[in-house]
């Protein structure tokens, strides 16, 4: 992962990744040529726009008290979270569909360091 500004991150294969504040971890789009889904970008490092809207689907971090239950052999249910934005100027806008505390929020794109 190579610094390219202080807001995006390279990586193989085209990607380009930017903290995000809703999820507190990076998110990562491919950009430019090659295999895969690709997105525009506007080719501003400090204050990028990608196209379309970036959609990523996971599960929650386990608890302390998740992680001990799993480790004495019970079965927890994962939380299933959703973080859908819009980065558009060095802005994320984060969609209704968030399952974070920032939903429904545009804040700015923050500096890696920050973070």
């Amino acid at each position: 992962m190579a610094q390219i500004s202080r807001k995006l991150r390279s990586v193989e294969g085209g990607g380009l990744m930017f903290w995000c504040p809703g999820c507190d971890g990076a998110h990562m789009v491919r950009v430019g040529e090659g295999l895969g889904p690709r997105w525009g970008y506007n080719g501003d490092a400090d204050a990028p726009t990608f196209t379309p809207s970036v959609l990523v689907r996971g599960f929650d971090r386990l608890t302390d008290e998740e992680r001990e239950r799993v480790m004495a052999g019970e079965h927890v249910n994962p939380r299933p979270i959703v973080c859908h934005s819009l980065v558009v100027g060095g802005r994320i806008q984060f969609l209704g569909d968030c399952t974070h505390a920032l939903a429904g929020r545009t804040v700015d794109l923050p500096d890696w360091e920050a973070a």
